[in-house]
């Protein structure tokens, strides 16, 4: 894997038709601190590759302000008039990040979508290592995998992989570990996994219906508004709304499990019903107590049918959950757009 220190390092000409446009996603809720320096950050990223003529460009931020609680819609108002690239939503509401995030997607227009944070914890300058990994490596998805503990606080941060890790095992999505909200996506599958979205839709989940082409790049992350000010975008009751979105939009493996277990049991009843038939024929001076092998045989078995048609019906339903929640059959997706940046990033290693 190759990595960039960073976007000082990016260089060669480039035809203009070759351009990969990328367009950055932004939800607000408490961000009036932050946003000045995150959009001076992000023109500074466009001006450098500009300046370098690299086969990239930041066409545009879509901010998302959903129903912010501090001046954070003034401050953006402010900025779209300062900066023609930068475009502002207003929710009629507060719906949540996910949902934000995806009317933002909804909204974009580029070849690929990078979806940022509003605190900086997500520094604009690594945007240009997730795409270029991408690239190189085919995928449709690239996630930043954090180096160092982001909050600096043992309970959020291993609360957080515990909980990945219970759903990883819960679903046997292996893709549960990476998710992340700095992200960078291929437009049309943003587009496409936005766009089935529901209200309880997880959107990285939604992401997995789309593609399995999904990585991480090693970054270092750090939540500033947490470490410093010791606050967080969710709350503790924000954060089990967020988990249980996540295991609504996942397909549970319990309905095969509990088919498995009854099968099982219906098999194990079947066997010691044919030994207690072979000890009534050929042992029955052996019995003493009449009765109590038939009821144990007959709850044995009736118990592993229930457990059959409950695993049966539990199927039926996540499959019309999933199919409600707009799972699709396919995506036609063409990746041969990718080979002109792919040429450019192996005749930078070249060079």
């Amino acid at each position: 894997m190759t990595q960039f220190s960073s976007s000082s390092h990016i260089r060669l000409m480039q035809p203009t038709e070759n351009i990969v446009q990328i367009s950055v996603v932004i939800p607000v809720y408490r961000g009036a601190r932050f946003l000045p320096e995150l959009v001076k950050a992000l023109a500074q990223v466009r001006e450098e590759w500009q300046a370098e003529s690299v086969p990239f460009a930041l066409c545009e931020a879509v901010f998302v302000d959903d129903a912010s609680v501090d001046e954070s819609y003034d401050i953006l108002m402010e900025l779209q008039k300062q900066h023609r690239w930068v475009r502002v939503l207003q929710l009629s509401r507060n719906f949540g990040q996910h949902p934000a995030t995806v009317a933002g997607i909804l909204h974009t227009s580029g070849d690929w979508v990078c979806t940022l944070d509003e605190d900086l914890q997500h520094p604009p300058e690594c945007i240009h290592h997730l795409l270029e990994y991408a690239i190189e490596h085919s995928l449709d998805v690239a996630y930043a995998k954090p180096m160092d503990p982001v909050h600096e606080s043992s309970y959020r941060d291993l609360g957080s992989k515990l909980f990945k890790s219970l759903n990883r095992r819960l679903t046997g999505n292996p893709h549960v570990r990476r998710f992340n909200s700095f992200r960078m996506i291929r437009g049309n599958v943003a587009r496409a996994a936005a766009a089935v979205s529901s209200a309880e839709t997880y959107y990285d989940i939604a992401l997995c219906w789309f593609t399995n082409r999904i990585g991480r790049f090693p970054l270092v992350l750090k939540d500033r508004r947490f470490i410093e000010q010791n606050q967080s975008g969710y709350n503790f009751f924000g954060l089990m709304r967020h988990a249980r979105r996540m295991l609504v939009s996942s397909k549970i493996n319990g309905p095969g499990l509990s088919m498995a277990i009854g099968v099982c049991s219906m098999l194990g009843s079947v066997l010691l019903g044919l030994m207690m038939l072979g000890g009534k024929l050929f042992f029955p001076d052996r019995i003493a107590i009449q009765g109590w092998t038939t009821l144990y045989f007959i709850l044995m078995f009736f118990g592993g049918l229930s457990s059959v048609m409950l695993g049966v019906s539990l199927e039926y339903i996540l499959i019309i959950l999933m199919k409600i929640q707009g799972q699709p059959t396919y995506l036609v997706i063409d990746r041969s757009l990718d080979q002109p940046l792919k040429n450019w990033l192996a005749s930078r290693r070249v060079a």
